[in-house]
């Protein structure tokens, strides 16, 4: 597979199963032609210790986080993990950094979801002034910091890219990230989205970066079912809910909407339309999962994080191999 000049081709991890049965795997990804690993944060291990680990098992790769919450850490905790992600990974660590959702911030973490908008961009503010290596003595609009000095130095510069759905944080991405990472959208839908951010950087160079969803199988009905299954978890959150408004999605996905609103989960994943599933979620033999790839790049996309779904019966490291830069 010939991934464009440039371009970026990562994996998410961790991978199926225990961390540490996985050092084999993510060993050998850069001989697949795989250049980044990418984690996330709300559903199993927290998103640092993967990276850690990736940064021994396999320290080629560029490190990156899509996404950690800019909620759930205080801001002296997190710029003291930044610092140290950046020291097991010298030059090779993004911090990717998000708003989350309600879910994950207020219903299990049991913080106030209030001004995403405002405490992302205020927790990049820090960021920047504490890998500056000044002492923060600061009161921002969503939180105070007083006479922080970050005590572990980041070794070389850490990029921020920054989470975003629709125009406003997308905006602020293009302003104040080094990138942005996009989620649960089709290669269409990252037309509309990548113009806005460049357009908000005025000319000074942004990386789209989005993590790829696919179900490598060919047997339709799994790949449905499976697809749909894993589209709810997020179309059913307000912010995306939103976002894919916004996208047009209103009338095609009326149904869902009325129905897991009506509590009726099982017919609400049956009203989610094959269209959007194929949107959404890359799938099909591992030849059209690679086309399907292609379509990102061809709209836009700098860095891709495959997110390989579990499916009954699947290799995954076959799958990692067959969907991997050095596949034909």
């Amino acid at each position: 597979m010939s991934i464009p000049e440039g371009r970026r081709y990562g994996m998410t991890i961790p991978l199926h199963g225990p961390l540490h049965t996985q050092q084999e795997a993510i060993a050998a990804l850069p001989g697949l032609g795989y250049t980044d690993a990418w984690s996330a944060e709300g559903l199993g291990p927290d998103g640092f210790t993967p990276l850690v680990l990736a940064s021994q098992w396999a320290p080629t790769l560029r490190l990156g986080t899509a996404i950690i919450p800019a909620f759930t850490r205080g801001p002296a905790l997190l710029a003291d993990t930044v610092g140290s992600m950046s020291q097991a990974a010298p030059g090779r660590f993004v911090l990717g950094l998000g708003t989350s959702s309600n879910v994950i911030v207020e219903n299990w973490n049991g913080i106030p979801f209030e001004d995403p908008y405002k405490k992302i961009r205020d927790v990049t503010a820090f960021l920047r002034a504490a890998m500056s290596g000044e002492k923060v003595t600061e009161t921002y609009d969503t939180f105070e910091v007083k006479g922080y000095r970050m005590a572990a130095k980041t070794e070389g510069e850490v990029p921020i890219f920054l989470a975003a759905l629709r125009e406003g944080m997308l905006k602020l991405a293009g302003r104040v990230g080094d990138g942005v990472i996009v989620n649960w959208l089709s290669p269409d839908d990252l037309g509309k989205v990548a113009p806005i951010v460049h357009e908000a950087a005025k000319g000074e160079p942004r990386e789209v970066a989005a993590r790829l969803f696919l179900i490598p199988t060919e047997d339709r009905e799994l790949a449905l079912g499976v697809g749909r299954f894993a589209a709810a978890s997020y179309l059913s959150v307000p912010v995306y809910r939103a976002f894919h408004e916004w996208m047009g999605r209103k009338d095609l996905l009326g149904g869902f909407y009325e129905r897991w609103e009506a509590g009726d989960r099982k017919g609400a994943l049956e009203e989610i339309p094959e269209q959007v599933v194929d949107d959404l979620v890359v799938n099909g033999s591992y030849e059209e999962c690679r086309a399907g790839v292609a379509k990102y790049f061809d709209n836009g996309l700098d860095t891709a994080a495959l997110a390989i779904l579990p499916v009954p019966g699947l290799n995954l490291a076959e799958a990692i191999e067959q969907l991997s830069p050095s596949a034909h």
